[in-house]
């Protein structure tokens, strides 16, 4: 799974990057396109029930689960017909999983923004228009040929001709694809297209220093957006994010509470994008390693099994699974058995976000 960090250029997608993969390459020019080839960097995703976890079962190891980000270059009016770097973003962009898309919500007149003003929402709506109009033109495209293999007979193909005409008229009311429900065959007959605005978004508000917490009428605006359509927003300081990332754990610390966070907002960005994705944690925890392990929501218990390893999920057997706020009251896993509060599952349970797990299978 792999969420794209995408903006108009010089709103800090590269600062932003940088920092949330703890680079310390030089910062980018300031000019649209630095960006050319996308960088890829894996982050980890905080979570702080591995810490609690550790207070009550000592262990070697403890790993975090991780997601993978590709910075993409900047977007600019005009891209689905060329513009800047026109297709060569776009085609990055249909290979991730989500969007994370940075938008300016701060005033630095020695940072240039390509329009000459800084409007969030008008950033947003400028690159929503570009991913639609190249949605549009791979589906009008899909379409001929689908169409031409319909009449042929085949099933799958007259099931993407459908789903290719109500994607066309969804975006022809100007509404991004994320906002249609289509029926499963309807989604699988079309997802080798990529389609950019059916991904999920994040909005992430990349904002001045005076306003760490987003509360600026800058950042509103883009709220008020992001709650019509049902995303979320981020507000991060990406300029801020940037020096903390390169400081050592003690400097770290000392610079987080000098500016009054309790933690770098880059945590919290990276625990929202795992949710974007759809994404939640399974934990399991001996004293080899304590470690958090990324499924769908809705993954069932073998399928969790099979991320550890193929043949786990293969040879399913069962899952012995508990919560960590019966780790917390009894201590530890005996005496959670002892309380009948170790549960067995089958085959059938669909996972919970943090359940805590062994599994028993054949090989």
């Amino acid at each position: 799974m792999q969420a794209g960090i995408v903006g108009l250029p010089n709103v800090g997608k590269s600062t932003l990057f940088n920092a949330l993969t703890s680079s310390k390459q030089a910062q980018s020019a300031n000019y649209p396109f630095c960006t050319i080839e996308p960088n890829e960097g894996v982050v980890s995703v905080p979570d702080d029930r591995l810490r609690r976890i550790n207070q009550l079962i000592e262990t070697k190891k403890i790993v975090p689960t991780a997601l993978k980000l590709v910075d993409i270059a900047g977007i600019v009016k005009g891209a689905s017909e060329g513009q800047g770097l026109g297709n060569k973003f776009l085609s990055h962009i249909r290979e991730v999983d989500a969007i994370l898309e940075v938008v300016r919500c701060f005033e630095d007149p020695d940072v240039i923004h390509v329009t000459g003003g800084i409007d969030p929402v008008s950033d947003i709506e400028t690159i929503e228009l570009e991913l639609m109009l190249a949605d549009l033109q791979t589906l009008e495209n899909g379409l001929t040929k689908a169409e031409r293999t319909a009449k042929g007979g085949d099933k799958e193909a007259k099931i993407r001709v459908e789903a290719i005409k109500k994607c066309l008229a969804h975006l022809g009311a100007s509404e991004p694809l994320r906002k249609l429900k289509l029926d499963e065959p309807e989604e699988k007959s079309i997802s080798s297209f990529g389609l950019m605005t059916a991904k999920p978004v994040l909005y992430v508000a990349n904002v001045d220093e005076s306003d760490l917490e987003g509360k600026g009428p800058l950042v509103k605006k883009v709220r008020d957006f992001a709650a019509k359509i049902g995303a979320s927003v981020v507000p991060v300081c990406a300029k801020l994010e940037a020096e903390i990332a390169e400081l050592d754990e003690g400097d770290r610390a000392e610079m987080l509470a000098s500016s009054g966070l309790a933690e770098p907002a880059l945590a919290a960005l990276a625990r929202a994008a795992y949710g974007v994705l759809g994404m939640q944690s399974f934990f399991t925890a001996g004293e080899m390693e304590i470690r958090a392990w990324p499924i769908r929501v809705g993954a069932t218990a073998p399928q969790a099994a099979g991320v550890i390893h193929t043949d786990f999920e293969k040879g399913f057997i069962r899952a012995e699974i508990y919560a960590l706020a019966d780790l917390e009251t009894h201590k530890n896993e005996k005496e959670i058995r002892n309380a009948g509060k170790l549960r067995v599952e089958g085959k059938s349970y669909v996972m919970q976000d943090g359940d805590i797990c062994h599994f028993l299978f054949n090989t």
